[in-house]
């Protein structure tokens, strides 16, 4: 009686074991692939998405997109705090190499602010923690551009329950006009460059001649990385990239002369 021939069949199971090894290989390292961190600690895989996403020639959804990074796990504040930044400073670093045009920089910019508007609209404040509302005035001075980092800066203060004001390209009377009548406990300056220090140190002095309220003056931004001895150079009081740590400080500061 004939048999059927199972060496093809046996041979297939003797292999099965190593063909289900390479095959979760392979899994497992395009899941490793997708957990991937840059240098800033945002999911590369996510990151590249986004950043594809704001440069598509077509038309841009900003609710879908919103929902998209969500679905990838990321919580409001990661999308604030991390992806958005990351995402401008790859528009940046795409047309300095020249791989993208200073129009898409532009239209890429416009729809990171139009993410953030989203995300923060979608985002809840917590008050609980808060013992003194801080009044922060963020100052993009004239010639500055980078509108969208300060707008990071101000969802960021909201969160932790500051009220926000913003001066943006204002000249120093009307700057001085405003920071008296508004009395902010801590003003936040962002600057690019180097060869802005004069105009801010302009700013400093306009700041603290404006009220008798003291308010402490931090100076943020890109020309913190090329340049040193700022505080002695512009008379501001913190020199920080992390505007919730001058925020702390601002509210030991406050706790301090209550107590005095």
């Amino acid at each position: 009686m004939p048999q059927d021939d199972q060496s093809g069949t046996r041979c297939r199971r003797r292999n099965a074991p190593a063909e289900t090894g390479v095959f979760a290989a392979d899994v497992i390292c395009a899941l490793k692939d997708l957990q991937t961190l840059n240098h800033d600690g945002a999911r590369q895989f996510v990151l590249d998405h986004l950043v594809r996403a704001i440069l598509l020639p077509k038309e841009f959804n900003v609710v879908a997109l919103c929902e998209d990074l969500l679905n990838h796990r990321l919580k409001h504040d990661a999308i604030i705090d991390l992806y958005i930044p990351s995402a401008a400073r790859c528009l940046g670093e795409s047309w300095v190499q020249n791989n993208i045009s200073f129009a898409d920089v532009t239209i890429g910019t416009l729809r990171l602010q139009s993410l953030l508007d989203q995300v923060v609209q979608r985002s809840k404040v917590d008050f609980s923690a808060r013992t003194q509302q801080i009044r922060a005035l963020l100052v993009l001075p004239e010639g500055e551009q980078h509108f969208l980092g300060l707008s990071v800066v101000a969802a960021q203060l909201r969160r932790v329950g500051c009220e926000v004001l913003v001066s943006f390209d204002e000249t120093l009377e009307a700057l001085e006009q405003r920071v008296s009548t508004e009395r902010p406990h801590i003003v936040l300056i962002s600057c690019s460059r180097s060869e802005a220090l004069e105009a801010i140190t302009q700013i400093v002095q306009t700041i603290r001649s404006a009220t008798t309220c003291d308010p402490m003056i931090v100076l943020g931004g890109a020309v913190m990385i090329d340049t040193e001895d700022l505080i002695d150079r512009t008379g501001v009081d913190l020199v920080s990239a992390d505007a919730k740590d001058a925020i702390a400080l601002c509210s030991e500061r406050l706790k301090s002369s209550v107590r005095q």
